[in-house]
């Protein structure tokens, strides 16, 4: 059954953050403990401390702000509020996104990656505005199962090239 879910985490972003990383809507895991990409098997944690060299895996998430920070590193999600049964982006209807342009507004933000086909259609159809700043990456969750470790940090090493 579908539930309307409001997203219960405030953006990581600050006024130095160079990059923002979306992605669709934090999982159940995620809202469970107030984090982004909480979920143990999602691989998220695991690129960026392959591409920074800091690890992002084993730290709490005191540490994982101040790493983001950083690194200039800005983390949210395209959608504010929808119908979702669980974690299931397929499922995901009645979209009301959040404002990504207002979000970006008085920081460094001069690139956007999009964690995931959904989050990159959907930062698209609300976000037309902002397509010329946007780049698609595979995504890091374990739903993404055919994408191996080392595939997707080659795939995603271009946040590292701004």
């Amino acid at each position: 059954m579908k539930n309307n879910v409001v997203h219960p985490l405030k953006p990581l972003i600050f006024k130095d953050s160079e990059i923002l990383i979306l992605g669709s809507f934090p999982s159940v895991k995620s809202r469970e403990n107030m984090f982004f990409y909480m979920h143990p098997q999602n691989r998220f944690w695991k690129i960026l401390s392959a591409l920074y060299d800091d690890d992002f895996v084993s730290c709490d998430i005191d540490e994982k702000i101040n790493l983001c920070k950083k690194h200039k590193i800005a983390i949210y999600d395209v959608i504010n509020s929808c119908d979702i049964i669980g974690s299931s982006d397929s499922s995901i209807e009645n979209v009301i996104p959040n404002n990504i342009k207002d979000l970006i507004q008085n920081t460094n933000i001069n690139h956007i990656y999009c964690n995931g086909n959904t989050s990159y259609k959907l930062f698209l159809k609300y976000n037309k505005e902002l397509k010329n700043m946007v780049c698609l990456l595979p995504s890091s969750s374990p739903a993404n199962a055919k994408m191996k470790l080392n595939n997707l940090i080659d795939d995603w090493s271009i946040i590292k090239k701004i």
